[in-house]
């Protein structure tokens, strides 16, 4: 593990690796939906599921490869971890991000992730001794909270209830889960990342196949591009990340992980833009800055300030 503060070639080759995976999700999402043409495109349970269960598959096959040991089924702390791996970094904001781009563009869904730092910076001041508040880091969430306000947009209140307004909510819990993921992984017992990989993304896609009940399959007529998303999201952000992400939660801190946050919105916009021709507003773009200068003062602050 590289010491903090003191990020090695490795860390950072890691770092940007899984930024471009995990921004793939966005454009492979819009793929899968068919944005344009919903009726061509397969439904969000169907997309998470499928995603879920082609990754978990090949995790899994890695794994006996590999000839890795899985933990016993009476050592409920580590199958604990895994399960609320699956569940709550997986299976949920999935769902939810997935739902969300029916109406969402990829950028925009992109841009709430980078409020992730802010929620991790926030909860691990309870986990983490060396992660305390600071009057730095709450002036810094004060700041970062705004541009998440901003990105919702002043008319977010007259128009709540609709169908944007209710996607990007689906955009945020979503953020707020990979927080808590990110603060699980940190303070998960010792695992392989491979068995762990392949442990979590199984469990979230067995957890994600009851959410298929509702799916008339008969009805289904998806476009070669909608395939061609579901194979994107099963090989980039959720097989190969979830392999990384472990890499990288064994080298370093949950603060610099989740730093992924705000180099993913930039990725997934410039992929967008090229597959897609998507623009963000200036309101969007102002937004950002903000939630960026939120982070920003609240990793400064993190390191100059004593604790609140």
């Amino acid at each position: 593990m590289s010491t903090p503060g003191h990020r090695n070639s490795l860390d950072w080759t890691l770092f940007a690796v899984l930024t471009v995976l995990w921004a793939l999700a966005y454009p492979g999402n819009r793929l899968a939906v068919n944005m344009s043409d919903p009726a061509h495109g397969f439904p969000p349970q169907l997309v998470t599921a499928a995603r879920l269960c082609i990754g978990a598959a090949i995790l899994m096959g890695i794994a006996i490869w590999k000839k890795e040991r899985f933990p016993p089924l009476t050592d409920w702390r580590r199958w604990g971890t895994l399960f609320v791996l699956g569940f709550i970094g997986m299976t949920a904001p999935f769902l939810a991000i997935t739902f969300a781009q029916r109406t969402v563009d990829s950028s925009l869904a992109a841009l709430y992730v980078a409020a992730a730092p802010l929620f991790v910076a926030g909860l691990a001041h309870f986990f983490f001794a060396a992660e305390r508040l600071t009057r730095g880091v709450v002036l810094g969430l004060i700041v970062g909270f705004s541009g998440v306000a901003l990105l919702f947009g002043p008319d977010a209140i007259s128009s709540f209830g609709s169908a944007s307004v209710g996607a990007q909510a689906l955009c945020l819990m979503a953020t707020m889960f990979y927080a808590i993921t990110t603060i699980t992984a940190r303070a998960a017992p010792p695992m392989s990342p491979i068995m762990m990989s392949a442990a979590f993304v199984t469990l979230a896609a067995l957890l994600s196949l009851p959410t298929l009940a509702g799916v008339d399959f008969a009805a289904l007529d998806p476009s070669p591009s909608a395939f061609a998303g579901i194979a994107i999201l099963a090989l980039a952000p959720t097989a190969a990340a979830s392999f990384l992400y472990m890499r990288l939660v064994a080298r370093t801190t949950a603060t610099f992980i989740s730093l992924t946050g705000y180099t993913i919105p930039v990725v997934t916009a410039l992929i967008a833009f090229f597959m897609f021709g998507e623009m963000q507003s200036f309101r969007s773009v102002a937004a950002y800055a903000l939630i960026l200068f939120g982070v920003w003062l609240s990793q400064k602050g993190a390191k100059r300030d004593p604790s609140v």
